[in-house]
């Protein structure tokens, strides 16, 4: 059985000899990653921290100055609980939403919480902002109205549905979980947090039991305790985000009856004939599988389910095609976003593409055998991500030519097509990509403007805590440790791959103190004694996962951790 290192290691150094000596990681391909270009073009990088900023000062400004306007309101209904809540809009302009429309009760908490995680992880504190516990406040979406007790996307699902909100759909009720869980541990001590993180993992594990290894359904009744379909796609990959939520409760409240059914809910997912990819629960099993196997020495699949997520959904009734692009539309590479590989071409969407960042870019340091092939989609991703935006692609790929002002191009578009037929003016037909947004079909009254999507930019805080550039064009620094959430972080831990056709110094910044850097990867020391900073080398073509301890320590072989190679 062949053995890799993982940083869980890193856990448990001690300062004895003798000196660490792991030897090399053998990197094993994404098969579609590697359809995508190495370097991709054109290129340009976002200050994505400078997004989350501008992001959050645009979201919750009750004085907006933009010819949009505030995009916020306060929710009174006191859904839940006994606390004023808040809205903010889906889309722009939104007619279904607001504080007059449906009692100022539609508005949805993947949109909130990805706010407040960005924010949090950009270092600004939402527990304290204006006046207002804008973490606190969100608790209105743990429902208990309804007998669910598990944290849902509407405080009101009812009232969601009467203003033209989704039906039944088992990520959308999964998934906000997950976020709260990761909002929770960013923003730790929140008053009655941990009461709800633990009722939510007792009804996951509950729920577990009842499906007893059967996922198929399209979503589930938590208050019933029930598996239903309807004519959504049937979601098995929810057994990933139920995985999530309740390794995390065990990591953090100690309880085995959450390992045993994280463990029972993985089993299902790695069981599963084919792939069952829908929107994001999936990669969250995925990063929550690599642990598992890291730190409770189990034996899933890894490689199989990556494929299962870059490749597609393949099951005739699943989302059929749901994947990860890769390729050139037009003038660009349009490498690593999510979305749907079959419709129109290709038609992609900002914030299943930037979550998907959250889970990979850390499982990095449970299965560092995927180092470079994650690299080498990240960097795809992160310049893929950016056409979102109006102020980064030509009025001619735009739905909304002449618009970059209404927001201060915040706000993104919703999707990227490679082909569109539906607005563009014929002058246009057979450009690509095409930056456009669903907010005009989800109502009659929806303007134009509602392609511009709250919805989908709220997720940019995750880029902006995980991506930092380098002095280096093309090589991105990738935080690992930024969303490892419920995870001992000892140490520094960052990603970097070189797309170049040579091998490249890159200037690393270290934290105060002497350190040695360590590359996992090559299993050799990058660098000894540094204070400040100092050059590393990068292979062409190949990626370091450094690690940075304090100068002089001592790694013993028997205190590292090894996985199977699955």
């Amino acid at each position: 059985m062949k053995k890799y290192l993982t940083i869980i290691a890193l856990a448990a150094l001690a300062g004895c000899a003798p000196e660490y000596g792991g030897g090399p990681v053998p990197q094993q391909d994404i098969a579609r990653v590697e359809l995508m270009a190495r370097m991709p073009r054109p290129y340009k990088l976002l200050d994505w921290h400078q997004k989350a900023l501008d992001f959050d000062a645009f979201a919750f400004d009750f004085d907006n100055p933009y010819p949009c306007g505030p995009v916020i309101w306060m929710d009174d209904a006191r859904r839940n609980m006994d606390q004023t809540t808040f809205g903010l809009y889906t889309a722009m302009m939104d007619a279904r939403q607001g504080p007059d429309v449906n009692g100022g009760e539609f508005h949805e908490s993947l949109n909130m919480l990805h706010t407040l995680l960005g924010a949090g992880l950009n270092g600004i504190d939402k527990t304290s902002q204006n006046g207002f516990n804008w973490v606190k406040m969100s608790q209105n979406y743990f429902n208990t109205d309804n007998g669910w007790n598990i944290v849902m996307n509407n405080t009101c699902p009812e009232v969601a549905l009467l203003g033209g909100g989704y039906g039944r759909d088992w990520w959308y009720d999964v998934y906000p979980n997950v976020l709260f869980y990761a909002v929770s541990e960013v923003f730790p001590g929140v008053e009655g947090a941990d009461e709800i993180m633990r009722t939510v993992a007792d009804q996951f594990a509950k729920a577990d039991s009842v499906l007893a290894g059967n996922y198929d359904f399209t979503y589930f009744d938590y208050a019933r305790m029930k598996g239903c379909n309807n004519w959504i796609p049937k979601q098995q990959d929810a057994a990933g985000g139920h995985a999530w939520v309740l390794y995390s409760a065990y990591r953090k409240f100690g309880d085995k009856k959450y390992l045993d059914h994280a463990i029972s809910a993985m089993q299902a997912l790695d069981g599963q004939k084919e792939s069952r990819f829908y929107e994001i629960l999936l990669p969250m099993g995925i990063y929550t599988a690599a642990r598992l196997n890291a730190e409770q020495g189990c034996n899933f699949d890894i490689a199989k389910m990556l494929d299962w997520v870059f490749d597609g959904c393949t099951a005739p009734d699943g989302r059929t095609g749901w994947g990860i692009t890769a390729g050139r539309w037009g003038d660009y590479d349009i490498g690593g976003l999510q979305g749907s590989l079959i419709d129109g071409g290709g038609f992609a969407f900002l914030m299943n593409s930037i979550d998907v960042a959250w889970p990979f870019v850390p499982m990095v340091k449970y299965q560092p055998r995927f180092a470079r092939a994650i690299g080498r989609w990240m960097l795809n991703n992160v310049n893929s991500c950016r056409l979102f935006f109006p102020d980064q692609l030509p009025d001619s790929l735009q739905c909304l030519p002449g618009m970059q002002d209404f927001t201060g191009s915040i706000i993104a578009y919703e999707g990227l097509r490679r082909k569109d037929d539906r607005y563009m003016p014929k002058e246009h037909e057979g450009l690509s990509p095409i930056a456009l947004g669903d907010g005009p079909l989800w109502n009659e009254k929806n303007p134009p403007e509602s392609m511009f999507s709250l919805y989908s930019t709220s997720a940019v805080g995750i880029l902006g805590a995980i991506v930092s550039p380098t002095d280096v064009e093309g090589i991105l620094r990738l935080d690992c440790n930024a969303t490892d959430f419920y995870a001992d972080r000892p140490y520094p831990v960052y990603l970097y791959y070189n797309p170049h056709e040579e091998g490249k110094k890159v200037t690393y910044l270290a934290e105060e103190g002497s350190k040695d850097i360590l590359d996992i990867v090559s299993g050799k020391y990058l660098a000894r004694k540094v204070e400040g900073s100092c050059k590393i080398d990068i292979p062409a073509g190949q990626a370091v996962l450094a690690v940075e301890v304090p100068s002089g320590m001592k790694i013993k072989d028997n205190t590292i951790a090894y996985e199977k190679n699955n």
